[in-house]
């Protein structure tokens, strides 16, 4: 029997190599060495399988700390590379599943049966349910345990289903394509694992029934269109023993007449009359929260300006604190005047020095159009 090289030396690492200095080298080493990337080539091949049979070791904590204290003679007489590839414990298939695992998404589970599958639904409040909260009341078509079973999806319920042949209860069965490994449901259960002899004919042994479920949903105060609610195990039935699904509540929110909202602040445009902007006033304005309060406009107040009403607004979710509300003003120039209205504005408009004290930024930005156009700017 020829002598077998130290696993270490076969990986071309130290003895102290970490596990992701093991993992790193055998796939370089295994893409080198594969056996589809040298057709004919028996020492590659040979190659190939010391890589695998030393990885399988080393990888393995227990394995490599027999191998560290007795070396080979700790795996005499059937040891881990004996067959050259093992697929059952631990041989290519499962180092192959190990290593590119994380980038296909992770490993799955054993057991077969998943899950059951997710749901979303909708639902729409208004703008005021929104600030205020409020618990729905919603219908979802879904798949619940079969009663007639209790899941089983026998028509006995003291028969336990066999587990499949043909995938061992995985659900999934794995075919070997050029160099990669390919998972598919298993054809002979169906991707569940498990066959039942004599299904229940109110579920046709699945285990689950489409019925309609009413479900309460508390959507919390501060909700923001577009939300998305989680409700753990709302979602569709995954059979006897295997958790249900989740339920996701998108929250749709109805735009107002009056408010507008940027996260927890609210916003209220505020028509003002020319004059009423122009000598000041006091005027009356709605709250988010269905009251009213006033609010005291200075004389001279322009187009855009915005006043602070501090802790109007929405509540923060997960948070106490809460938002503010912004009265913006919009000055309306009158469209239709009465002849003495006219006249008032005609003299208004006639004086010129005043435009200049009373109008400042008008003034100013004529005055830089002049200059514009007299090549001074």
């Amino acid at each position: 029997m020829a002598t077998k090289i130290d696993y270490y030396a076969v990986l071309e690492i130290s003895r102290d190599a970490s596990g992701d200095e093991i993992k790193r080298a055998y796939r370089k080493l295994a893409m080198k060495y594969h056996p589809d990337r040298n057709q004919g080539d028996d020492e590659a091949e040979s190659k190939f399988k010391e890589i695998n049979e030393a990885y399988d070791v080393l990888k393995d904590e227990q394995k490599r700390a027999a191998y560290d204290r007795f070396g080979h003679a700790a795996f005499e007489g059937g040891g881990p590379g004996a067959g050259g590839f093992d697929f059952g414990g631990g041989g290519l298939g499962d180092i192959f599943e190990q290593m590119f695992g994380d980038m296909m998404g992770g490993r799955r589970g054993g057991g077969g049966r998943r899950a059951g599958a997710d749901l979303q639904v909708q639902v729409t409040i208004t703008f005021a349910e929104a600030f205020t909260g409020v618990k729905k009341k919603i219908t979802v078509p879904t798949r619940v345990i079969c009663e007639s079973c209790d899941g089983t999806g026998s028509a006995d319920k003291d028969q336990q289903p066999e587990t499949c042949p043909s995938c061992h209860g995985a659900g999934k069965v794995r075919a070997q394509q050029g160099f990669f490994f390919v998972e598919r449901p298993c054809p002979t259960c169906h991707g569940s694992g498990h066959l039942i002899r004599n299904p229940c004919k109110e579920c046709q042994g699945t285990g689950t029934v489409e019925k309609n479920r009413s479900i309460e949903v508390a959507i919390p105060a501060g909700v923001e269109d577009g939300t998305r609610i989680r409700i753990s195990g709302a979602g569709e039935a995954g059979g006897k023993g295997v958790p249900a699904g989740d339920l996701y509540v998108h929250v749709a929110v109805e735009p107002h007449p009056i408010f507008q909202r940027d996260g927890a602040n609210v916003y209220c445009r505020v028509p003002v009359r020319m004059g009423q902007a122009a000598l000041g006033t006091e005027i009356e304005v709605p709250v988010v929260d269905g009251s009213r309060t006033k609010v005291k406009i200075p004389a001279g107040t322009q187009t855009g300006e915005q006043f602070r009403l501090r802790g109007k607004g929405f509540s923060v979710l997960r948070s106490s604190a809460r938002g503010d509300m912004y009265i913006q003003v919009v000055v309306e120039t009158p469209r239709h005047l009465s002849k003495q209205q006219r006249e008032l504005l005609e003299e208004f408009e006639g004086d010129a020095a005043d435009h200049a004290k009373g109008s400042p930024e008008s003034t100013g930005f004529f005055s830089k159009v002049k200059d514009f156009f007299e090549g001074k700017l």
